[in-house]
């Protein structure tokens, strides 16, 4: 079974900037037993920008594009460090891939990006990819990882595409300002129903919201892979996700129509 993991930037950091090491530790012990256990594995990564944030010592997440770049450069030395250390403690490699929206346009570079990935898995290598956000400008922006993240798993072929964030899951309403909402165990179809229950971000350092989820859900699961949100303050809800408990919530992938 083949899946790709999101993980959001307020899982891997801390408001400050510098990485939340219990949560990473957590995460990479995790992962590698799932690698363990023989899933391939693929993960989609935030937190740079926060990263070299927390490494410069900038107090306020950046609204100019360059700074935004410069950070991006530093933390991302940071962010493949910490997953290098973690993840070679448990015998486990890691590749790095930095993305365009242009490397999901041009065939060519579609054509090798998918030759690179299926020959790290095939190596039993796990690949970690991000945007490029130093290079990155508004024509080749793909804009949040929730969207990189549907993009690499429909690019793979992936069954499963998880997302972990600072949320539950999709609920009848903002859980934050209404405490009755409910969780949505599982989305069959989504309908305009679900996509008007899409709020904003409840964390302060990571830039998608429920809405960016949505969207990537759409494209993941028109293309037949099942897409989960659940909450990663606690890694070991991939377990859970991967047995099928009633966890998160569960939007189900169906096949395209070849027709």
């Amino acid at each position: 079974m083949r899946i790709v993991i999101k993980i959001g930037t307020s899982t891997l950091a801390y408001a400050t900037g510098h990485p939340n090491i219990r949560h990473i530790e957590n995460f990479c012990k995790v992962v590698s037993d799932i690698k363990n256990a023989g899933y391939e594995v693929i993960i989609v990564s935030s937190g740079a920008v926060s990263m070299g944030r927390g490494k410069a010592a900038v107090a306020e997440r950046p609204t100019e594009l360059s700074m935004k770049q410069a950070l991006a450069a530093i933390g991302q030395c940071e962010l493949m460090y910490t997953y290098d250390k973690y993840f070679g403690e448990y015998n486990h490699t890691v590749a790095q891939l930095l993305l365009t929206a242009h490397n999901f346009i041009d065939p060519q570079q579609y054509e090798n990006l998918i030759s690179t990935m299926h020959k790290l898995l095939e190596m039993g290598v796990i690949p970690i990819i991000n945007e490029n956000d130093t290079v990155a400008t508004q024509e080749l922006n793909i804009g949040d990882n929730d969207t990189l993240g549907a993009r690499v798993a429909v690019s793979v072929n992936a069954d499963l595409l998880v997302l972990l964030s600072d949320i539950d899951g999709l609920f009848t309403a903002d859980p934050n300002k209404h405490p009755e909402a409910e969780r949505i165990a599982r989305v069959e179809e989504i309908t305009p129903e679900i996509e008007a229950l899409a709020g904003g971000s409840a964390s302060k350092v990571g830039t998608g919201g429920m809405t960016t989820k949505i969207e990537a859900a759409k494209i993941a699961t028109s293309a037949g892979t099942d897409m989960v949100i659940a909450n990663g303050k606690d890694p070991a809800v991939l377990y859970d996700v991967l047995e099928g408990k009633d966890v998160g919530t569960k939007f189900v992938g169906r096949q395209p129509d070849m027709r």
